[in-house]
Parts: C-alpha cells; structure tokens; sequence
C-alpha cells in the first residue's frame, strides 16, 4: 500500500510530458488526476499517452483528452481480500483508494501478489544478419556482437529484457553463429536461458519464426538484435494484452522535411505555397509482440520479412495494433550509427 502519493498527482491540464516523468519517476505505472481539493477524476497510464500520440497529439498537450476517467477504485473500509478479488476481476496492476468525499489516499499494488516477478514470455532476437553496410568492422564478427559501450549490442539487448523479467531467450542465428555461441553459451552467465535456431539460409525477420512453431505457445517478443533502446519491455507487453490484437508493431516518429516551398495547384492556379513543410510518419522500429496465431501466416522455408507478415495480417482481416515509442532508440546500420551509439551509450544505459 503507497500512502504517500504525492508525486503521482497531476492536474487535468498537465502535459503529456510531465505526465510521462511522473508515471516514470513514481515506478508504479500510472498516474493519479486529481482536482484542486484532491478528488479523484481519474487515472493515466502509459498506454492511454501513447494512444494519444497515434491520434495526434504531441507531448506538450494536456491530458484532458485522454486519461480514464472512470477508474476502478476502492474504498478505506475495504479489506485486502476484497481489493484483491476486484484487481483479479478486472485484470488489474493497481487500485486508487479513495475516501468516503472521493478524495484518494493510497494506491494498493496488486503485482506482487498476484505476479511472479519472471515472466515465461519468449524473446525471440534476429541475430543472423551480415551487417554489410559496417564494412572491416563485420568481417570477421557479426553485428550483434560488436561492442558499444565496451560490451555486445547483443548483451545489453538481453540484459534489458531480463531486467523486466524477460529471461526465456530464443535467438536465431546464421552467419558467424558460433562466435554468438561461444559467448553466450547457454545464458547462465547472463541470469538468462537461452535456445539457438540456426538458419541454414536467410528467411527474414519473421521467416525465421516457421522454425520455432513448438516453442511459442504464449504472447512473444522479437527484436532485431541491431539495435539500442531503453524501451520498457513490459509496458509493451501491458499494452499487447490490453489492445488485445494478434500483433503490435512499436513505431516510432519520423519526421521529413522539404528543402524547398511546396507549391499547391489545381489546374494551373497556384492555390497556396507552404515553406519547407515537416511531414511525420510512424516507421518501424523493429521490435514487435506476437500472439502464437501469427505463426498459420507464416510460410515454411521461405524467406518472410516482418512487413510482409503485417500486410498478410491486415489483409486477412486480423487486428494489427502499433506502440508509439519515445525512449531511446538507435538502429546501428551505418558506420556512423556505430559511432553515435558509442558516444551516447554511457548516457543512456
């Protein structure tokens, strides 16, 4: 039980910034909304600002627009029973209690009771690609294991999953596999378990899941094992079992500006002309939570890219979600990738 909830007030007019530092620094995933006498008007989660980000808004917006505002709650007078019967009900992490006028006085976590703090969820990394665009430096060592921050991008991948007691690793492999193998053995060294799956041939990033059918029978992650984040692996996971779709997609913002004023016209009429416009796109950022029946859309032997298996999904009907990122991310694919992701590694992990 938090008594102290201070720090996890926030006002409806509260950024979607501020709101992000105060879910992060109170570490218990949520935020309380509050009016000016301390009444309860509702919660926000990390889930409900990423959601809003899909629909628009940026971080310097309120959270008027997006926080819940009919909680699940309960009372003083409630026994620890009681809450607990509510939380299971409701597939809920935590409960605001709140007083006879409304007003919240405490959180009750239910995590620790109800949660082992390991999660039996697989984590599949793409570790079997050449990483040609690196030249000398993937030679005679393949790309997940060159060193940044004086360790394999690879080690501090699998170090960031079981941090959020993600410790079942599966990774696929080809080229230079034993040098991965040698390093890693069976994970134990690393407080994880870790399975190889050899690719006898490039199949892409989803193709490579035809050889795992037996071995992914829950929600899964997959990873391309390029790349740097301090994404929160189980808010992903949070979100992939709230939206519920069969796939999520995280994505992250990208933004293209035209050098140049853009001319609209309609017939020969110059209708307006804007001055070097931004457009955003969400991309891919390579990382991804599957349910096991994505796997009846993926073809045996063939190579199969993620984005293949995403068209397949949508044209079949099938709910594809997306998870708008913005942590840290780099994709280490050119030389100078490589490079900015050693000057800012000890900076970010």
């Amino acid at each position: 039980m938090k008594n102290n909830i201070d720090h996890l007030r926030i006002t409806p007019n509260a950024s979607m910034h501020y709101a992000l530092q105060v879910i992060d620094k109170g570490a218990v995933q949520i935020a309380l909304v509050v009016d000016e006498v301390g009444k309860l008007l509702g919660t926000l989660t990390d889930g409900d600002i990423r959601r809003g980000l899909l629909k628009g808004l940026s971080l310097e917006s309120s959270v008027e627009s997006i926080y819940y505002r009919t909680p699940t709650v309960a009372m003083v007078t409630d026994t620890n029973e009681a809450i607990l019967q509510i939380a299971l009900r409701k597939k809920l992490h935590q409960i605001p209690i709140i007083n006879e006028e409304g007003k919240v006085v405490a959180l009750r976590e239910i995590d620790d009771l109800v949660q082992p703090s390991q999660k039996s969820n697989k984590v599949v990394l793409m570790a079997g690609g050449l990483g040609k665009r690196l030249g000398d430096l993937t030679r005679n060592t393949p790309k997940p294991m060159l060193n940044v921050g004086n360790k394999p991008i690879l080690q501090t991948i699998i170090e960031s999953f079981s941090k959020s007691g993600y410790t079942s690793i599966v990774l696929s492999v080809n080229y230079l596999s034993h040098k991965i193998e040698n390093y890693f053995g069976d994970g134990s060294n690393f407080g994880v378990t870790i399975e190889y799956v050899h690719e006898t041939e490039r199949m892409g990033t989803a193709g490579a899941l035809s050889l795992m059918r037996n071995m992914l029978s829950e929600p899964f992650f997959v990873m391309n094992a390029d790349l740097l984040t301090n994404v929160d692996f189980e808010k992903l996971h949070q979100f992939h079992i709230m939206q519920n779709p069969v796939a999520t997609m995280a994505v992250r913002e990208y933004d293209f500006q035209v050098p140049y004023g853009v001319v609209n016209i309609e017939d020969d009429r110059v209708t307006s002309i804007i001055e070097k416009p931004v457009h955003k796109f969400f991309v891919s950022a390579g990382i991804y939570m599957l349910s096991p029946a994505v796997l009846e859309y993926v073809p045996d032997g063939h190579f199969f890219d993620m984005p293949s298996l995403f068209d397949k999904l949508i044209q079949e009907g099938q709910y594809a979600s997306s998870f708008p990122i913005h942590e840290y991310w780099l994709d280490i694919g050119r030389m100078s990738d490589f490079e900015r992701a050693n000057d800012e590694f000890n900076g970010v992990f």
